[in-house]
């Protein structure tokens, strides 16, 4: 790492107490999330009852709110790794977030079809099926462009403020679909209907409560993880980016026909 990046770095005042709530927040959720299916929704299965649907809520909330949140925020703190690393692990953060992602899907899909329900028909699962399939373009995407070495620094450099604005879009569409399906989710259950002995979500029931504080929490990490990628006095320096190295390319070429004008034209040359 160069030296101009080492002063800029001691310059950012990364606020580390602000990432480390965000970090302890993510953590609040997952709990959170576990504890509602685990103590009101009865549990964990994977037979196609209502037990497998509730794996659905755990791993979409862990792997695209969770996960990517984390995972967006690693160019932000200033990490005394390489920038070959910190890529490497945001996408092996994005990765494991996939995976979560699909099998949430499997859950919802197989609960599904065992019990004749319809797949597609609400708002939440149209948003929820265009947020993995935007979230899955975005890494196969990052995966080819900023990993693969013999990508073209121009291209990289094009595609990198499309890159940055689509991770945040994504990741605020997966605040949207969790807060939507844990609304209907309660919707869905708390009705008092069908020889259901559960207070309906009118009377807000301790269900009620602890899942709309559920949903609080979701958006409060959410504000905490846009905030923190919102400022730009706390981006991390980024000398050896992309685009610097376009630019350092091209301004030592231009250094060199100022000092060597000759040469002009000939740099790349080869000998016949």
């Amino acid at each position: 790492m160069s030296i101009e990046c080492l002063e800029q770095k001691s310059k950012m005042r990364f606020p580390v107490s602000l990432y480390v709530l965000s970090v302890l927040l993510g953590f609040l959720c997952v709990m959170l999330v576990c504890l509602w299916s685990g103590t009101w929704r009865g549990g964990f299965a994977w037979d196609g009852s209502f037990l497998q649907f509730n794996w659905h809520p755990v791993l979409m909330v862990t792997s695209l709110v969770v996960l990517y949140g984390n995972a967006i925020l690693l160019y932000r703190v200033p990490l005394t790794w390489s920038r070959w690393w910190s890529k490497l692990a945001h996408a092996g953060l994005l990765f494991v977030a996939g995976v979560l992602s699909v099998l949430g899907l499997c859950a919802a899909f197989d609960f599904h079809s065992a019990n004749n329900i319809p797949h597609l028909y609400s708002l939440h699962s149209w948003t929820g099926i265009s947020t993995v399939a935007l979230f899955t373009l975005q890494w196969f995407l990052g995966l080819c462009a900023f990993l693969l070495p013999w990508t073209p620094l121009a291209f990289r450099a094009r595609l990198k403020p499309l890159h940055i604005w689509m991770g945040m879009a994504i990741f605020t569409l997966s605040l949207i679909t969790s807060l939507s399906g844990i609304n209907e989710k309660l919707l869905l259950t708390l009705n008092g209907r069908n020889g259901s002995n559960t207070e309906p979500y009118t009377a807000l029931p301790a269900e009620a409560l602890f899942a709309n504080s559920l949903g609080i929490l979701v958006v409060i990490f959410g504000l905490a993880v846009l905030s923190i990628l919102s400022n730009q006095k706390w981006k991390n320096p980024e000398f050896e980016n992309e685009t610097d190295r376009v630019s350092m390319m091209t301004y030592a070429l231009k250094l060199h026909y100022v000092t060597f004008p000759s040469t002009r034209g000939r740099l790349f040359k080869t000998k016949a």
